[in-house]
């Protein structure tokens, strides 16, 4: 796909008024079961990052090639390579997507300028506010049942700062955009706040809400 063709499919996406939702929370906030329900209830297009680069990963392509080595050596991958990825993905989806989630992202303000410059504007931040007692907790009951190696106390304390680091600067910039969602409790009560706020920025632009 060209540049040229990609900036014609995002040209449809500000003009069917589709709410990109960034999808922001700790390691354990239970953004994944939001994001899920959120797909269930309006037909969203979830996106993660994550997810991204290990499919570019798995299909074995030139790029794909290129991600395994820049990982192996344990550097970042270029802000404008997981933009691509993530645009691509939107062009893919754009003709029957009813609205994206891109969850994880941005993990930096200039990851998000690069976004709202090279994509479209956001339309809200669902932020996942939970306390890291209780994502310490949610995921160390996690590795009982998965056996992840990454979910150990001393790793998860890593991995929460690194969180805190990043994605307060993130809140604070676009703190006008941001629905800031206590995550502590459980998912169908956490999932009605999202609902309010998803259905008010999509009847503030006109789209219809399911019933």
């Amino acid at each position: 796909m060209s540049a040229g063709d990609a900036s014609s499919d995002l040209g449809e996406i500000i003009q069917k008024k589709l709410p990109i939702i960034w999808v922001l929370g700790g390691p354990g906030s239970g953004k994944g079961t939001q994001c899920e329900k959120l797909v269930e209830r309006y037909g969203f297009v979830h996106l993660s990052s994550g997810d991204l680069l290990r499919e570019e990963v798995a299909s074995g392509s030139e790029l794909g090639q290129q991600l395994t080595n820049i990982m192996v050596k344990g550097d970042l991958v270029p802000r404008e390579t997981v933009l691509q990825l993530i645009k691509a993905a939107m062009v893919k989806k754009v003709s029957t997507a009813k609205g994206f989630l891109i969850d994880g992202y941005p993990r930096e303000i200039e990851q998000g300028e690069m976004f709202e410059k090279g994509i479209a504007p956001c339309t809200l931040i669902l932020y996942f506010d939970c306390s890291d007692e209780e994502m310490t907790r949610r995921l160390l009951g996690r590795a009982l049942k998965s056996g992840r190696a990454d979910d150990n106390e001393e790793t998860i304390k890593k991995r929460l700062v690194t969180f805190h680091q990043h994605s307060e600067p993130v809140i604070q910039k676009y703190s006008e955009k941001v629905a800031r969602i206590v995550s502590n409790t459980d998912p169908d009560t956490i999932f009605l706040v999202c609902v309010e706020h998803v259905d008010a920025v999509m009847k503030k632009s006109g789209l219809q809400i399911p019933t």
